[in-house]
């Protein structure tokens, strides 16, 4: 299959339904989705189309608070850094398989830092007592 630029709201579905189709059978991560917050699959997709639209394509449909389900979720499960670790490399290998240019490339970059904050923030709630240095998150940095 050639990579091609992401356009447009059906290649965002294609990169959120092949990245999702990842995490469900993820041996670290996929229990998380699968077991603890059983996602309710056709109602979330579409959210996290919005979601990413929003980030890639300056969609305006998602109006939502990113990390509340998070801190939610992070009470049923602790979500600890090696989940978002495994979260970013499905993601990456994803959008490297299908995409190409300057989108794929902001994909890459909004998830890097999507994964540190998120990270950081259940770092903060699940050990209170340890480092609390905030990461630096560049942009043109492919941490």
């Amino acid at each position: 299959m050639e990579k091609r630029e992401i356009a447009n709201r059906d290649d965002i579905k294609e990169l959120i339904n092949s990245f999702y189709e990842k995490v469900k059978a993820d041996e670290l991560i996929g229990f998380i989705f699968n077991e603890v917050a059983k996602v309710d699959w056709p109602h979330h997709l579409p959210i996290m189309y919005d979601f990413w639209e929003s980030l890639l394509l300056e969609g305006t449909s998602y109006g939502r608070n990113a990390m509340d389900p998070h801190f939610k979720l992070n009470k049923l499960v602790p979500l600890e850094p090696a989940y978002f670790d495994r979260w970013l490399a499905l993601f990456e290998a994803t959008v490297n398989t299908l995409f190409t240019g300057e989108k794929a490339e902001l994909a890459l970059t909004r998830a890097r830092s999507i994964k540190e904050i998120m990270a950081f923030k259940m770092k903060q709630i699940n050990h209170p007592d340890t480092d609390k240095n905030i990461p630096l998150v560049n942009p043109g940095n492919k941490q």
